[in-house]
């Protein structure tokens, strides 16, 4: 996709919008630096303000980060997860927790609906990993493990908006994951509601899907308020 110079009156506007198609379709994948001003204005045919003005809207929707002395970078593909990173940092992790259940028991009963073959295998290792590091106390394996698991699930569903919801969920997912993490309760509990899931899964049953993924869940939740209660009897 080519920049196309803009002579209309919203000329910011339209910038911002083709940077941040662009952005959205991967030619400016995450991570990448931007062309620098002069060729932007050379490319849209704007003046350095104009450029500057929208290169400044798309830093403050969270898809541009500027670094000092070294250009300005591609930090989101879309504004949808800065915008969701900064809500969920106000909420608690029981909040968290909830909206994880709604959507990964959607996400549980659309995968048993769609998923293939080789999508079991790829969950059924995760399945291991997952226990493998629990068995080692690797907390920070098992986190990788279970969320690597939680995003092959929702890819499975087909839904490619509840794929980009989940997408940018992902550092607040960690967060609620790293709170209620008990490795000595999850090779007993959690780990055996995930073989459940992926079972459901595997026999194309929605709704045994669903109900595993609320009871591990659930489980999470209790875990959270034997914490609170701990630390209010402190």
């Amino acid at each position: 996709m080519e920049l196309k110079q803009t002579t209309r009156s919203t000329l910011v506007e339209q910038v911002v919008s083709q940077m941040e198609s662009l952005i959205e379709s991967g030619q400016w994948p995450v991570g990448s630096r931007i062309p620098v001003e002069p060729e932007l204005v050379k490319q849209l045919g704007v003046s350095r303000n104009t450029v500057r003005e929208g290169v400044r809207a798309l830093i403050h929707a969270g898809l541009l980060t500027a670094r000092q002395g070294d250009g300005t970078y591609v930090r989101s593909s879309s504004s949808l997860g800065p915008a969701l990173v900064r809500r969920l940092r106000r909420s608690n992790a029981t909040e968290t927790l909830e909206v994880r259940c709604a959507l990964e028991q959607e996400a549980a009963r659309l995968a048993a609906m769609r998923r293939t073959p080789g999508e079991i295998e790829t969950f059924r290792s995760l399945l291991s990993a997952c226990d493998a590091a629990a068995a080692a106390q690797d907390i920070e394996g098992y986190i990788e493990a279970d969320l690597k698991l939680h995003h092959a699930i929702v890819r499975a569903t087909r839904n490619s908006v509840l794929i980009d919801l989940y997408e940018h969920m992902t550092d607040a997912l960690e967060s609620s994951i790293d709170q209620t993490l008990d490795l000595s309760i999850i090779v007993d509990g959690a780990s055996r509601s995930h073989c459940q899931m992926v079972d459901a899964i595997a026999a194309q049953d929605p709704d045994s899907a669903a109900e595993a993924v609320r009871r591990y869940i659930r489980e999470s939740l209790n875990l959270l308020q034997e914490d609170v209660h701990k630390e209010g009897s402190l």
